[in-house]
Order: structure tokens, then C-alpha cells, then sequence
């Protein structure tokens, strides 16, 4: 992804935080889940995270690698 769409991202999550999260990862990631839970306890939580997670956590880099895809009771 280009700058330009990691800035928008960050303007999505400041409006709507697992909005942004969404666009980057996925509506069924576990990081939309945890966005949308601070979200609904704190709004400001939700857009600390929601950045942290847009800038920060880059799912491409696990997509090639077993650990992250398997599940936890394997």
C-alpha cells in the first residue's frame, strides 16, 4: 500500500476508528474486533488503537507464514 492510502486510513480511523481498521484488515480480523470493542468502551481508546494498528501491525508480512493462520489449539 502506498502513503496515500495509509493516510486516508488514518483520516477513516479518527472519524471512525474500526472503519479505518476494516479497510486495512478486514471486517472479521481480530484487530477490527479489539478497535470495535475500545471503540464502543472509550472513543479515544479506539482511535489510539485504530492508528497503532494501521501504522504499526502489518498483516502482508504473516501472510506467508503458518504462525499466524493456525489455530491456536494446534
Amino acid at each position: 500500500m502506498g502513503n496515500a492510502a495509509i493516510c486516508c486510513d488514518i483520516l477513516l480511523a479518527i472519524l471512525l476508528p474500526p472503519l479505518g481498521v476494516c479497510f486495512r484488515h478486514g471486517c472479521c480480523s481480530v484487530e477490527f474486533l479489539i478497535c470495535l470493542l475500545l471503540t464502543i468502551l472509550g472513543y479515544i481508546p479506539g482511535i489510539i488503537y485504530a492508528i497503532y494498528v494501521i501504522v504499526v501491525v502489518n498483516r502482508d508480512r504473516y501472510r506467508d507464514e503458518d504462525e499466524y493462520w493456525r489455530p491456536i489449539n494446534a
